[in-house]
């Protein structure tokens, strides 16, 4: 199997301020377990944990979820356990937990070259569990009497959780039924899709082809940049009154013209984070929607939007899905490091208005002919 090394997800568990954050009180092995599936928005399987905590109160920084290797591999392990530490330490961390869910087997040679690394690093382990099949082992705890060596029950509708449970909602049973959230569009509306795409690309061409014809071809991409902006903004908007855009050609328009990088720039731009739940929602559904060829752009939109709403696991499907459509997408790609290098929402920020977007693109010649002929869209493909 291929090894995923990126983060499942990233804290803080809420980029809310600190007023408004939740506080979880972890008294012990039990409460730390009920607590990952909600930092991360699913039950994680066969799956490493290292939560990173910032002293004095022990608060969670960020938390990182690895794949075990599949058969157990210590090399993979080493590159865990290094990944793990050098991200604590880029964030300043001194303090984590680790959580591994599977067999002793495969937890352990990970667990071992954690504690390893974490010692060579000056990096504190306060607690090293292992779960499988509702018990749980401590790697650090030798006392009979609260880590029995045939296992610790534990459940996962643990009191200290129940506040977090209410606002955050329903944890998913695994990362697949995370990544089914964002599966391509099948039945109706995939054929709804696939002609309301076919027709909005004779649209687009029609568009450029009549005014190519008078040679101005510089200006067809204009026009369809103009029409692409207007197109995004209305959908925008649409979106924070509540409402949504169904399979068909409004949907289908959009995911072709935000293969326009000014377009697709724009929208980046307004990714308030006041209106993150409404963006969520405007990007989730066109990337289930869009045809191959044209995921990349809405599902990259989804995963800054991911990274900003704090949910790194969200962001690493959503990349996954705009890589998988195009592997040298450059927006998946740099989003993709910042998250795996573990970079906290805090630095998801929107680093031009609009207006400075427009001015960017007429700067370099957007529009007039003075572009490069290899057509910007091209850097991304």
């Amino acid at each position: 199997m291929t090894q995923n090394l990126a983060p499942g997800d990233i804290a803080p568990p809420s980029p809310q301020p600190e007023e408004q954050a939740q506080s979880v009180r972890v008294s012990g092995p039990a409460s730390l377990l009920a607590l990952v599936p909600h930092l991360l928005g699913f039950q994680p399987t066969d799956s490493v944990v290292v939560i990173g905590t910032a002293p004095p109160t022990g608060q969670i920084r960020l938390t990182l979820r690895y794949d075990l290797p599949d058969p157990p591999d210590e090399e993979i392990a080493r590159e865990i356990a290094r990944h793990a530490t050098e991200v604590l330490a880029a964030q300043e961390l001194q303090t984590a937990a680790v959580a591994g869910y599977g067999s002793g087997p495969a937890v352990t040679p990970v667990a071992d070259a954690l504690r390893e690394r974490a010692g060579q690093a000056g990096l504190e382990i306060t607690e090293m569990l292992r779960a499988e099949n509702g018990l749980y082992w401590s790697y650090v705890c030798a006392n009979p009497r609260c880590c029995a060596p045939e296992g610790t029950p534990y459940t996962a509708d643990h009191p200290a959780v129940e506040a977090l449970a209410a606002s955050r909602g329903p944890v998913l049973a695994s990362r697949e039924d995370l990544a089914a959230t964002l599966a391509p569009a099948s039945g109706a509306d995939a054929e709804i899709m696939a002609e309301a795409t076919r027709r909005a690309e004779e649209h687009a061409l029609s568009l450029i082809d009549r005014v190519t014809r008078t040679g101005r071809r510089a200006s067809a991409r204009h026009l369809i940049g103009v029409a692409g902006v207007e197109a995004v903004t209305a959908a925008i908007a649409l979106y924070q009154d509540g409402e949504e855009i169904p399979a068909g050609h409004g949907a289908a328009w959009l995911t072709v013209v935000l293969q326009d990088l000014r377009v697709r720039d724009d929208a980046w731009c307004r990714m308030d984070p006041e209106h993150r739940k409404e963006n969520l929602r405007l990007w989730t559904d066109l990337t289930r929607l869009a045809q191959p060829g044209y995921v990349s752009a809405p599902a990259s939109l989804l995963a800054f939007v991911a990274w900003q709403s704090g949910n790194g696991a969200l962001a690493n499907v959503a990349l996954d899905r705009a890589l998988n459509d195009n592997p040298r997408y450059r927006m998946a790609q740099l989003l993709r490091q910042a998250i795996d290098s573990g970079a906290p929402p805090s630095l998801a920020r929107i680093p031009m208005t609009p207006e400075e977007v427009a001015a960017s693109y007429e700067e370099a010649g957007y529009g007039t002919g003075d572009e490069d002929d290899a057509d910007r869209a091209g850097d991304e493909s």
